[in-house]
């Protein structure tokens, strides 16, 4: 007896191999979107928080004392920043100076605040300015469970700009800014929405939030860093809002204030493609703009003398030795216990005093 098919059974079994590629299409789909709209969010948030989320604090054989300086003064206070927490402010001035302006300090990232910079508020306040530094969320003294990302420094700046013009001894005077590396990022961008600002001096800095990003990320993962950088922008958007489009280079363009740009050829940690090369393809034909590259000065020795960086580079080589012989522990107990034996602040950090002659006369000049 034969078994009669049914022409509906028929066309079901034609149809088999077609619903199964819109299954496995169906599958791709959900399995891109789930990657696409909800891991790579998740990893880029855990990525950045790796990075930013946690505070800095100036190692104890790093800090500098005002005690330090011959006849620097500093007062201490607090401001808000954008979600309250309470930044700390230091006030740094000289018996009877001549007051020419007030220069204010963006530090660092990665080292603490502002505290390994108070040689360069005492130079000034030495030549006629007042020096208003301070901590940025997460470093030192201020509050903050973290740093949270670098749009925050532009941030901190911008309150502490609006601090400044608040304050009583600062009242009519002309302001002028300096920043290294984040702080050069922070200073250039805050130009965005301080337009009044004299002049700004930016040392080793970057333009942009997410191309130090990327750079960073270069470095750990390869190119593969660049299928995070959409993601990193929409997060640094919705996170720092306004500020995370801010630019150095827009800032420039936002101003009519002096600019003086500091970088080395050999940077590695801000490279100068993402920094001076940059600002110099954009305004180097422009006579409010004067660029300084050097060739061997690195990232944290740009404005230090040639026998500083020899003194670090002869002290870096005793360090190595001084923990191999003690075990082969590299730790911050042991950096610790060398350097407070062995470190000479007066050698590591001598000024390149043509250099800082330089800066003071470009503010001067811009005033």
């Amino acid at each position: 007896m034969i078994k009669e098919i049914h022409p509906q059974m028929e066309n079901k079994k034609a149809q088999h191999p077609r619903s199964k590629k819109k299954i496995a299409l169906i599958i791709i789909i959900c399995i891109l979107v789930i990657f696409f709209f909800i891991i790579m969010p998740i990893l880029t948030r855990l990525i950045y928080l790796d990075n930013f989320g946690k505070r800095f604090e100036t190692a104890q054989w790093m800090a500098y004392s005002v005690n330090e300086f011959d006849g620097l003064k500093v007062t201490e206070s607090t401001f808000p920043s954008n979600n309250g927490q309470l930044l700390a402010g230091y006030h740094y001035s000289k018996e009877n100076q001549e007051i020419k302006g007030v220069l204010v300090i963006a530090h660092g990232l990665g080292g603490g605040g502002h505290n390994t910079y108070m040689d360069i508020a005492d130079y000034f306040t030495s030549n006629g300015y007042l020096v208003f530094a301070y901590d940025a969320t997460g470093n030192d003294k201020s509050e903050g469970e973290a740093v949270g990302g670098m749009p925050q420094g532009v941030i901190d700046l911008d309150f502490a700009l609006r601090y400044v013009k608040q304050t009583d001894e600062y009242q009519d005077l002309p302001i002028v800014l300096f920043g290294h590396s984040w702080g050069g990022y922070c200073v250039g961008s805050v130009l965005n929405c301080h337009t009044d600002v004299k002049a700004a001096v930016l040392v080793a800095g970057f333009n942009r939030s997410i191309d130090l990003f990327e750079q960073q990320g270069e470095s750990i993962i390869g190119s593969g860093i660049k299928l995070f950088m959409p993601y990193v922008s929409v997060y640094e958007r919705l996170k720092f809002g306004k500020y995370a489009s801010y630019t150095a280079i827009d800032g420039f363009g936002a101003s009519d204030a002096e600019i003086m740009i500091l970088h080395s050829k050999d940077d590695s940690t801000v490279l100068p493609e993402n920094g001076y090369e940059k600002f110099y393809n954009a305004y180097g034909e422009t006579p409010r703009f004067h660029f300084i590259e050097y060739e061997d000065r690195g990232h944290d020795s740009v404005y230090y003398s040639d026998a500083a960086r020899r003194y670090k580079e002869q002290l870096n080589k005793d360090y190595t030795a001084y923990v191999e012989a003690n075990g082969g522990e590299y730790n911050a107990e042991i950096k610790e216990e060398f350097m407070k034996q062995n470190l000479d602040k007066s050698k590591c950090y001598e000024f390149d005093y043509d250099l800082m002659q330089q800066m003071l006369d470009f503010y001067d000049s811009a005033l």
